[in-house]
Order: C-alpha cells, then sequence, then structure tokens
C-alpha cells in the first residue's frame, strides 16, 4: 500500500524540467517550433476504470474482454494498474487479480510492456475484477 501511495503521490507532481521558465523569450511563437519536453515522465492523477467478468481459468476470454475495454487507449503506455479480484474470500480474490494481470500482458504487450501490477481482492462473487489503469501523461 506504501508504493501505491507513493506512486499516486509521484504522479501527482507535474513535469519539474517542462515547468522551467525559458531563460530568454523567444521573439515569435510562430518562428521557432515549441521543443519536446525532457526529463523524467509523470502519471495521470486520474485512473482509467475498466470491469472485467470471466470465469477463473478462461484466459481467452479475460484476453478478449481486456483488448476490447483498453482498444480506445491504444498508443499509451500505463505506469501501474491495481486490479481488485471478486471472490468471497481474499485469496481467490487475489489469484484472480493475478491471472487478470498477466493477461494484460496478452491482450496488450506495447501498453503494458513495464507496467507495475497489483492484485487486490474485493468481496463478491467470483469471475470478475475492477481494474485502475494510471497511464503516463502524453
Amino acid at each position: 500500500m506504501l508504493l501505491v501511495l507513493a506512486l499516486v503521490s509521484m504522479g501527482d507532481r507535474g513535469d519539474p524540467l517542462a515547468a522551467r521558465p525559458a531563460a530568454h523569450p523567444s521573439p515569435s511563437a510562430a518562428a521557432k517550433p515549441s521543443p519536446t519536453p525532457t526529463g523524467p515522465r509523470s502519471v495521470e492523477r486520474k485512473p482509467v476504470k475498466l470491469h472485467v467478468t470471466a470465469a477463473t481459468g478462461d484466459t481467452t476470454r479475460m484476453v478478449k474482454e481486456l483488448r476490447a475495454a483498453t482498444h480506445r487507449y491504444e498508443g499509451r503506455d500505463a505506469a501501474f494498474v491495481l486490479t481488485f479480484g471478486k471472490a468471497p474470500d481474499p485469496g481467490a480474490g487475489q489469484a484472480y487479480a493475478r491471472e487478470i494481470n498477466k493477461s494484460l500482458h496478452k491482450a496488450r504487450p506495447d501498453m503494458f510492456t513495464d507496467a507495475t501490477t497489483r492484485d487486490f481482492w474485493n468481496g463478491g462473487v467470483s469471475g470478475a475484477a475492477d481494474l485502475e489503469i494510471y497511464f503516463y501523461t502524453r
């Protein structure tokens, strides 16, 4: 949980290098294109929330659901993902969340290449998960 709080607080800060004022203002905005920001990427504050439903062990269905749910975010890089597996007990919920997180890499390898994932439990009926995906800023 401490790691999650640390990551969220890091995402709460803007890009320190992009926020620096220019050493000398340019004569005209149209004269030069603006430079691309350099420095560390930041994480968006607001997560993308998804709901996935698939039977435990049905990896094919999990991958299909995840591809459909993340289609509109193609081309983006996920920083970290919090996955809450629904189940009557914590062990089964975390195991289901772990399955979903493994399926993320199969569904969108480019989007989740270096993403940190965490498995959590959320009470309820087995076979569903809620995901919170925190993307890097553009």
